[in-house]
Protein backbone atom coordinates (compact mmCIF):
# COMPACT_ATOMS: atom_id res chain seq x y z
CA UNK A 1 0.00 0.00 0.00
CA UNK A 2 1.32 3.37 -0.44
CA UNK A 3 1.81 6.39 1.69
CA UNK A 4 -1.61 8.28 0.81
CA UNK A 5 -3.90 4.45 1.72
CA UNK A 6 -2.22 4.53 5.09
CA UNK A 7 -2.74 8.34 6.24
CA UNK A 8 -6.50 7.99 4.30
CA UNK A 9 -7.32 4.66 6.29
CA UNK A 10 -5.38 5.70 9.69
CA UNK A 11 -7.39 8.93 9.76
CA UNK A 12 -10.98 7.08 8.72
CA UNK A 13 -10.27 5.16 11.70
CA UNK A 14 -9.37 8.18 13.73
CA UNK A 15 -12.81 9.74 13.11
CA UNK A 16 -14.90 6.39 13.34
CA UNK A 17 -13.59 6.21 17.13
CA UNK A 18 -13.86 9.92 18.00
CA UNK A 19 -17.61 9.78 16.08
CA UNK A 20 -18.25 6.42 18.34
CA UNK A 21 -17.01 7.31 21.69
CA UNK A 22 -18.85 11.25 21.35
CA UNK A 23 -22.01 9.73 19.98
CA UNK A 24 -21.94 7.05 22.91
CA UNK A 25 -21.38 9.99 25.81
CA UNK A 26 -24.58 11.62 24.84
CA UNK A 27 -26.70 8.63 25.52
CA UNK A 28 -28.61 9.20 28.31
CA UNK A 29 -28.74 7.87 31.48
CA UNK A 30 -31.23 6.30 33.33
CA UNK A 31 -31.52 7.84 36.54
CA UNK A 32 -31.55 5.37 39.55
CA UNK A 33 -34.10 6.32 42.51
CA UNK A 34 -35.72 9.46 40.39
CA UNK A 35 -38.97 10.33 41.14
CA UNK A 36 -41.95 8.79 39.16
CA UNK A 37 -42.54 12.01 36.52
CA UNK A 38 -46.29 12.38 35.61
CA UNK A 39 -48.02 14.75 33.54
CA UNK A 40 -49.37 17.54 34.56
CA UNK A 41 -52.91 15.93 33.65
CA UNK A 42 -52.12 12.86 35.02
CA UNK A 43 -51.00 14.66 38.21
CA UNK A 44 -53.81 17.03 38.59
CA UNK A 45 -56.70 14.27 38.73
CA UNK A 46 -54.10 12.07 40.85
CA UNK A 47 -54.08 15.30 43.18
CA UNK A 48 -57.66 15.34 43.20
CA UNK A 49 -57.99 11.69 44.30
CA UNK A 50 -54.95 11.30 46.75
CA UNK A 51 -55.90 14.90 48.25
CA UNK A 52 -51.94 16.00 47.81
CA UNK A 53 -50.15 18.46 46.59
CA UNK A 54 -48.67 18.96 42.65
CA UNK A 55 -45.21 19.23 43.00
CA UNK A 56 -43.99 20.58 39.39
CA UNK A 57 -40.19 20.71 38.67
CA UNK A 58 -40.19 23.59 35.82
CA UNK A 59 -37.18 23.05 33.42
CA UNK A 60 -35.31 24.08 30.68
CA UNK A 61 -33.60 21.57 28.14
CA UNK A 62 -30.05 23.09 28.35
CA UNK A 63 -30.40 24.47 31.93
CA UNK A 64 -27.18 22.97 33.63
CA UNK A 65 -28.65 23.82 36.90
CA UNK A 66 -32.21 21.80 35.88
CA UNK A 67 -30.04 18.68 35.53
CA UNK A 68 -28.23 18.68 38.46
CA UNK A 69 -30.99 19.11 40.51
CA UNK A 70 -32.73 15.84 37.81
CA UNK A 71 -29.01 14.10 38.81
CA UNK A 72 -27.90 14.75 42.18
CA UNK A 73 -31.54 15.79 44.16
CA UNK A 74 -34.46 14.16 43.23
CA UNK A 75 -33.09 10.85 43.30
CA UNK A 76 -31.83 11.55 46.87
CA UNK A 77 -33.55 8.93 49.47
CA UNK A 78 -34.75 11.60 52.15
CA UNK A 79 -35.81 13.47 48.90
CA UNK A 80 -38.06 10.87 47.52
CA UNK A 81 -39.36 10.18 50.65
CA UNK A 82 -40.96 13.48 51.59
CA UNK A 83 -41.88 14.21 47.51
CA UNK A 84 -43.83 10.30 47.88
CA UNK A 85 -45.36 10.75 51.02
CA UNK A 86 -47.28 13.93 50.01
CA UNK A 87 -46.69 15.30 46.49
CA UNK A 88 -47.58 14.04 42.91
CA UNK A 89 -44.49 15.06 41.27
CA UNK A 90 -44.47 16.33 37.43
CA UNK A 91 -41.83 17.98 35.27
CA UNK A 92 -42.85 20.60 32.91
CA UNK A 93 -40.61 22.15 30.50
CA UNK A 94 -40.79 25.85 30.40
CA UNK A 95 -40.13 26.75 27.24
CA UNK A 96 -42.00 24.05 25.25
CA UNK A 97 -44.90 24.61 22.70
CA UNK A 98 -46.28 21.41 23.59
CA UNK A 99 -49.84 21.89 24.58
CA UNK A 100 -51.16 20.16 27.95
CA UNK A 101 -54.52 20.05 29.37
CA UNK A 102 -54.99 21.15 32.76
CA UNK A 103 -58.58 22.12 34.42
CA UNK A 104 -59.78 21.44 31.15
CA UNK A 105 -57.88 23.96 28.82
CA UNK A 106 -55.64 23.51 26.96
CA UNK A 107 -52.33 25.66 26.59
CA UNK A 108 -48.73 25.53 25.72
CA UNK A 109 -46.54 24.18 28.59
CA UNK A 110 -44.78 27.51 28.16
CA UNK A 111 -47.43 29.61 28.86
CA UNK A 112 -48.95 27.20 31.60
CA UNK A 113 -45.93 27.69 33.45
CA UNK A 114 -45.68 31.68 33.02
CA UNK A 115 -48.87 31.70 34.33
CA UNK A 116 -48.04 30.05 37.36
CA UNK A 117 -44.80 32.81 37.68
CA UNK A 118 -41.70 30.56 36.43
CA UNK A 119 -40.07 32.53 34.20
CA UNK A 120 -36.38 31.11 35.24
CA UNK A 121 -34.93 27.60 35.89
CA UNK A 122 -35.07 25.58 37.53
CA UNK A 123 -38.35 26.80 39.03
CA UNK A 124 -40.13 24.27 41.27
CA UNK A 125 -43.79 25.14 42.24
CA UNK A 126 -46.07 23.32 44.48
CA UNK A 127 -49.99 23.50 43.25
CA UNK A 128 -53.43 22.59 44.70
CA UNK A 129 -55.07 20.24 42.72
CA UNK A 130 -57.30 23.06 41.01
CA UNK A 131 -54.08 24.95 40.04
CA UNK A 132 -53.52 27.33 42.83
CA UNK A 133 -49.60 28.20 43.41
CA UNK A 134 -49.22 27.12 47.23
CA UNK A 135 -45.65 28.29 46.74
CA UNK A 136 -42.56 28.64 44.08
CA UNK A 137 -38.95 29.00 44.23
CA UNK A 138 -36.63 29.66 41.52
CA UNK A 139 -32.98 28.38 41.39
CA UNK A 140 -31.35 25.42 42.15
CA UNK A 141 -32.13 24.09 45.87
CA UNK A 142 -29.62 21.21 47.19
CA UNK A 143 -31.01 18.23 49.08
CA UNK A 144 -30.88 19.99 52.23
CA UNK A 145 -32.98 22.69 50.55
CA UNK A 146 -35.36 21.04 48.41
CA UNK A 147 -36.36 19.15 51.51
CA UNK A 148 -37.22 22.03 53.55
CA UNK A 149 -39.22 23.84 50.68
CA UNK A 150 -41.53 21.00 50.50
CA UNK A 151 -41.56 19.97 54.60
CA UNK A 152 -43.04 23.78 55.20
CA UNK A 153 -46.18 24.17 53.85
CA UNK A 154 -46.58 27.87 53.99
CA UNK A 155 -43.22 29.40 53.17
Amino acid sequence: MNKRALIFIGIAVFVGIFLYSSLKSVEPQVIENAPEWRTLEVAQQEAIESNKLIMMDVFEVGCKYCRAMEREVYPDTTVRIVIDQGYIPVKLDGNSEELITFNGNEMQAKEFAQSKGAYAFPTVIILTADGNVVKKRTGFMNVDELRQFLYNQGS
